[in-house]
């Protein structure tokens, strides 16, 4: 009741002192009563907003996790192919005394071979892989199927030489072929 509607009751003799402060202290009870209802309301779904929230997270998460262990087994099912490849497809009698010099990444690396396996080096008739940090000869087809799965494994593949291809015309060292036997 308000204070003003209290007085008047009073003053007319419907209720007494007593009387107007229990209802008073009803009013309060039930105010507070709809006030902690509707904070528990309030609490119950910032509680269930937030375990939503912690679900997607944790969904989110266990999707990426799942995507990089899928990656990574991929990878290492495609360097598994690229070993087998390799070790199906090497040129086993390609070891020599002649060095062949090669980059790989910023580096000049050096093989020794034999003079038919430098002249299908230089031909792009072989190809120059590296495995388990060891550096193996194989035909161009494998490296090929090499370069379409792993081309971080392929270090030399060069362009073969093209038969009978006419010197451009403004070339000024078209008289001068480069020597076969010449080696750097």
């Amino acid at each position: 009741m308000s204070n003003a509607l209290r007085d008047q009751l009073l003053k007319a003799g419907l209720v007494n002192d007593k009387q107007a402060k229990k209802a008073a202290k009803e009013q309060r009870k039930e105010a507070n009563q709809r006030h902690g209802q509707q904070q528990n309301r309030q609490a119950e779904e910032e509680a269930r907003r937030e375990a939503q929230r912690a679900q997607q997270e944790k969904a989110e998460r266990d999707r990426q996790l799942n995507q990089q262990r899928q990656q990574a087994a991929e990878e290492k099912a495609l360097a598994a192919q690229v070993r087998q490849l390799v070790d199906t497809n090497q040129v086993p009698d390609a070891d020599g005394d002649i060095a062949f010099n090669f980059t790989d990444g910023a580096t000049v690396k050096r093989i020794y071979v034999n003079e038919p396996a430098r002249k299908r080096l230089s031909d792009g008739l072989l190809a120059i892989v590296k495995i388990d940090g060891r550096y193996r000869l194989v035909p161009r087809e494998t490296a090929e199927k090499i370069r379409t799965r792993l081309p971080s494994n392929l270090i030399l593949l060069n362009e073969p030489k093209p038969a009978g291809k006419p010197a451009a015309v403004d070339d000024p060292y078209a008289g001068f072929e480069v020597p076969d036997d010449l080696m750097w």
